[in-house]
């Protein structure tokens, strides 16, 4: 039997979630909150509560730590996540995959579409499926349209690293996960990783594991 979906007011679950403080608990895989999509952000928080919102996503996202965060992944129903990324990688692996740093953004309402043809693969992980990684094929190029917390208009277009993160974080918030984009045969242990497949791309990976990268 399915857990009881909770019906109160997204305001009243938020501070209740806040009032524990520190992190926020990180939902893993397998919980219906992650594939039930999100509503649209339309001021159910309230400006006051946003901002202690984006800051707990924040200090969580740091503290896990990840380079992204989508509201789900706290068990909250709304269209909102959070990016930064310091990008703290050998320049090798900068140049190969594109990985440059990106300020801490909050991404209010976001939608994406392909900004070119291009498409890279690379490993790619979760907070909420912690432990394993597998490598994903996405849109090398993306336009982002949405809005900030301050409700000022986004668009914008992602390259790179970049535009990976906005798409695995604005997939969170249509209840998509990574692993329903990811080739199966790639799937991995970060020890698995770390010990055989650290090269910039996934090459390597694809030749020993038997699966075939995009051209």
């Amino acid at each position: 039997m399915a857990p009881p979906r909770d019906d109160r007011p997204l305001a009243e679950r938020v501070e209740e979630l806040l009032a524990a403080g520190g992190p926020l608990p990180i939902v893993a895989a397998g919980r219906p909150v992650l594939r039930r999509g999100t509503e649209p952000y339309d001021g159910q928080l309230g400006p006051a509560l946003l901002a202690r919102f984006v800051e707990a996503l924040r200090d969580t996202m740091h503290a896990a730590p990840g380079v992204g965060l989508a509201a789900p992944q706290v068990g909250v129903e709304l269209r909102i996540a959070v990016i930064e990324d310091p990008a703290p990688v050998p320049e090798e692996i900068a140049v190969a995959r594109g990985r440059v740093p990106q300020p801490f953004r909050v991404l209010v309402n976001p939608v994406y579409e392909p900004a070119g043809p291009g498409r890279a693969a690379f490993f790619e992980g979760c907070l909420s499926v912690p432990g394993w990684q597998a490598v994903v094929a996405r849109h090398a190029e993306v336009r982002l349209r949405g809005e900030d917390e301050h409700g000022r208009p986004l668009d914008e277009v992602f390259r790179g690293w970049p535009a990976r993160i906005v798409q695995h974080e604005t997939d969170h918030l249509d209840g998509t996960l990574y692993l329903d984009r990811a080739e199966p045969r790639s799937l991995s242990t970060n020890e698995a990783v770390a010990a055989l497949w650290a090269q910039p791309a996934p090459q390597a990976a694809a030749e020993a594991l038997g699966f075939e990268l995009p051209q």
